[in-house]
C-alpha cells in the first residue's frame, strides 16, 4: 500500500506544480485539476475508512467557511475548489497544517507584491527574454493595475508541504 501513497502523493505534487505556474500565467485555477487532486486524495485513505469520514466532515466544514469569505469578494472561486480539493484527502491536523502554510506562503506573495512597487516600470521582455523576464514584467504590469494576487501559488506551496508532512 505505501507504493500506492508515493505514487499520489508524486502526481499530487506535480499537479500542484503545474496549478501554480497556471495561477501565475493565467490567474485560473481548472476544476478538472481540482477534481483529479480530490480523487487523489481520497485514494490516499482507503487504508483508512474512518479517517475518509473525518476528512469529510473537516472538508465540509471548510467548504462552508470559505463559501462564505467568497460571497463577501475577498477570496477567488478558483482557490476555493483548490483549497477543498486539497482538504478531502486530509484529517483534521492536516486541514489545519494545510491553511496555516498557505496562509504563511500567502503572507510572503504579498510581501513580494508590495516590494514590486519600488521596482521599475516594466519595459516589454523582448523576444528571447528569459522565463524570469518574462514574468516579471507581466507580474509587474498586473501589479501596476490591481490585479489579484495569484493566491493559487500560495496555495499549492501549502498542499505540497502537506504532502511531504503526510509521508514522514
Amino acid at each position: 500500500m505505501s507504493w500506492i501513497f508515493s505514487i499520489t502523493s508524486f502526481i499530487e505534487i506535480l499537479l500542484l506544480l503545474y496549478v501554480a505556474s497556471i495561477d501565475v500565467a493565467t490567474r485560473l485555477i481548472r476544476n478538472d485539476i481540482c477534481l483529479a487532486l480530490a480523487l487523489l486524495g481520497i485514494a490516499g485513505q482507503f487504508a483508512n475508512p474512518m479517517q475518509i469520514l473525518e476528512s469529510l466532515i473537516a472538508t465540509t466544514i471548510l467548504f462552508l467557511l470559505l463559501f462564505m469569505i467568497y460571497q463577501r469578494g475577498l477570496i477567488g472561486g478558483g482557490d476555493v475548489k483548490l483549497l477543498v480539493a486539497l482538504a478531502i484527502g486530509l484529517p483534521l491536523t492536516g486541514v489545519i497544517q494545510l491553511l496555516t502554510i498557505t496562509a504563511l506562503a500567502g503572507g510572503v506573495l504579498a510581501l513580494v507584491h508590495v516590494m514590486m512597487r519600488l521596482l521599475p516600470h516594466p519595459r516589454l521582455a523582448p523576444a528571447g527574454s528569459s522565463l524570469v523576464r518574462r514574468v516579471y514584467a507581466i507580474e509587474r504590469w498586473r501589479h501596476l493595475r490591481h490585479a489579484p494576487l495569484p493566491y493559487g501559488v500560495a496555495i499549492a506551496c501549502g498542499g505540497i508541504w502537506t504532502v511531504f508532512s503526510k509521508g514522514l
